[in-house]
């Protein structure tokens, strides 16, 4: 190591220390020991442009232990993205760029949000299946316009989590070549030494999980790492990991110990690891002009590289035009004027399950849409989210279908990866009951507004005789209660066809519940708001004049309610049929136009098979809800759904106690 290679190292180690010293908290150990590594990376290894976060072939670097993000803020700040010595010593504060965890859309270089540990290691598997596949259907002999690499660090932590397993075992499975993940192996956790809870030989695992495993026994030997991340881009056909040991701490008085790991060092032991390093231990937020000129090397080194890309993209665009105007769409985020003409209104002459109409939707979709792509967790038969013409991306990249296997927090995470890396409208899928397992991914995806779509069918007790442990009850209330996520229940295939539209337009994270069950087809014709109103979240399917009730409802409830009708008329009431597909889009309505759909003074009752605690905001406290507070049973579905009081006699009961109220 020069001496000038280690002065813009321990410039970066010494910015971490004042900015979480300033703050009061944070993580300062993993920044102290990993600044070799990141100095390599952003200086010598990575294809990236400071001046332009979102150049399209740039390589993509991940923090998955998050915790340590002055690590990434500090070598952001000090390669020339638009991170200030202001933003740095304002870390964890309210207005600065550098908040306590790395999060996407916020710092300008900060390409996954990462803290919850593990995912962004598997969002970084979506990343670069992401790359494989635009650099197999884009790339030509001729050209290569799509060849970039995944850079994840990741700790301990991460490797415990269960999601890790998951996504890296699916990396091993489909070859991603261009994942290079390294781990900080420090032997330390938050509560102690690592063999307290952790002793499994992380090599031998991933060898396993076929990925290039390498070992580097000194975290600040640069030659040895260095060597280590060319051998790691020489290996084409499997991820790499690089176990790298290190000192948590290095250089401060408390390195090797937990008591680095997850707080400030403090006044004087920060005056010493000033002095270890050779710093004027009265100086803060040092960056010696040695430093930031070496650091500085990557911002006309990005350039170039970008610019270079640029004129290879001209050439791109005058050989091979219709390829490269679908590119540049597609990382544009912009859809075709008329994706959706060859999707038609499905018939009235037989009953559908809104899978089974998701399915063709889907189809449809995929035809217009190359950027759709995803798959199930080992449950494209059930699910039917599976593109007939297209070959799976294991055996061909160009394929759109991936086969995820039974791994739920793992898919939805690399569905997350995938959007963000941009070019793609990806989907992950399974038995809405299971989306437990990936509740934490689409919380992430909510947060970070990716175009992460989520499918998930058998939405209800009207399954049937898979039983409690399969049906759904609490989920839709559970994912209605996570901000910035979508939700869509469709009545029918008709509106399946609106809600898929509308998942794939709004550009954000969404999630789709479908009946496993056959539903009546509501007739587009007759009822042409059944393709337009889900635009609204909620509207008006039945209207009568003056109305003594409105009945509101999702999913497949919305056919019950309808039989409900002549109920109604018996009891001599008059109802109004309003169907919600979607919550969230119906919040987002002015008050005007949900006065028209809620109308003050007119009794409420709600309809769904599922719990009933969101319910009341839209029927009030004099309302009713039909739903289900408690777990279903195992039987036929409509048995199981006329035992909980989903008939119509026990709907009219229910408008009847609400009038009365």
């Amino acid at each position: 190591m020069t001496d000038l290679e280690k002065l813009s190292i321990d410039t970066l180690r010494l910015l971490a220390v004042d900015s979480i010293e300033k703050a009061a908290n944070g993580h300062p150990g993993a920044p102290i020991a990993l600044s070799p590594l990141a100095y390599l990376l952003f200086t010598r290894n990575m294809k990236h442009d400071p001046t332009d976060p979102k150049w399209t072939d740039r390589d993509r670097f991940v923090l998955s232990n998050g915790h340590a993000s002055m690590l990434q803020y500090g070598a952001l700040h000090l390669s020339g993205y638009d991170l200030s010595l202001e933003d740095l010593k304002n870390f964890r504060q309210w207005h600065s760029k550098a908040p306590g965890h790395p999060e996407y859309g916020f710092t300008p270089g900060v390409e996954v949000t990462t803290g919850p540990l593990g995912q962004g290691l598997a969002m970084s598997v979506g990343l670069a299946i992401a790359e494989k596949h635009l650099a197999a259907v884009y790339n030509q002999p001729d050209m290569t316009i799509v060849n970039h690499h995944t850079y994840c660090i990741v700790g301990d932590g991460c490797l415990m989590e269960g999601v890790s397993h998951e996504a890296c075992s699916l990396a091993g499975t489909l070859g991603l070549g261009k994942l290079i993940v390294f781990y900080d192996d420090n032997l330390i956790s938050l509560d102690g030494p690592t063999e307290l809870s952790y002793t499994e030989n992380v090599d031998e695992r991933f060898n396993a999980y076929h990925w290039h495993v390498q070992y580097v026994d000194d975290g600040n030997d640069l030659a040895k790492i260095q060597q280590a991340i060319n051998i790691a881009k020489e290996e084409k056909g499997k991820p790499s990991l690089i176990r790298l040991r290190t000192i948590i701490g290095y250089g401060s008085p408390k390195a090797g110990t937990k008591h680095v790991h997850g707080e400030a060092l403090g006044k004087e032991a920060t005056r010493k690891t000033k002095e270890f390093f050779g710093f004027n231990p009265d100086v803060d937020f040092a960056e010696p002009a040695e430093a930031l000129a070496d650091w500085g090397k990557a911002v006309p080194k990005g350039k170039e590289a970008h610019e270079a890309w640029n004129e290879l993209f001209k050439k791109y665009q005058a050989a091979h035009p219709e390829l490269a105007k679908t590119f540049d769409r597609i990382i544009k985020q912009e859809l075709p004027k008329d994706y959706a003409k060859d999707i038609k209104p499905f018939p009235t002459d037989k009953a559908i399950a809104t899978r089974t109409a998701g399915q063709v939707v889907l189809q449809g979709l995929g035809k217009a849409l190359p950027e759709m792509m995803g798959g199930a967790a080992d449950l494209t038969s059930s699910t039917k989210t599976i593109f007939a013409d297209s070959p799976s991306f294991h055996d061909d990249p160009k394929g759109k279908n991936i086969f995820f296997g039974v791994r739920e927090f793992g898919m939805c995470a690399a569905v997350n990866g995938m959007a963000a890396h941009g070019g793609f409208i990806p989907f992950g899928s399974t038995f809405f009951v299971f989306s437990d397992y990936a509740r934490n991914a689409m919380r992430m995806a909510a947060l970070m507004s990716t175009h992460s779509l989520f499918v998930f069918t058998h939405d209800s007790i009207g399954l049937g005789a898979d039983g409690p442990t399969h049906q759904p009850v609490e989920h839709l209330m559970s994912l209605r209660a996570i901000p910035q996520l979508t939700d869509f229940r469709p009545a029918d295939a008709n509106e399946t066809i609106a809600c898929y539209q509308l998942m794939v337009e709004r550009k954000s994270a969404s999630f789709m519940a479908l009946s496993r069950q056959d539903l009546p087809v509501i007739d587009a014709e007759k009822n042409p708001q059944v393709l337009t109103g889900p635009r609204k979240g909620a509207y008006i399917l039945v209207d009568a004049e003056k109305p003594d009730v409105i009945v509101v409802s999702t999913g497949s409830e919305i056919s019950l309610v309808l039989k409900t009708l002549p109920e109604f008329e018996k009891a001599g009431l008059k109802a109004r049929v309003v169907s919600m597909p979607s919550f969230h889009i119906f919040d987002e309505q002015d008050d005007a136009y949900k006065a028209t759909i809620f109308p003050h003074g007119v009794p409420k009752v709600a309809v769904e098979a599922g719990a009933t605690m969101g319910w009341w905001k839209y029927v009030g406290r004099d309302g009713s809800i039909v739903g289900l507070d408690h777990f279903g049973g195992s039987a036929p579905g409509p048995e199981v759904l006329a035992h909980f009081g989903f008939t119509p006699e026990n709907i009219v009961k229910a408008a009847q106690a609400a009038i009365a109220r």
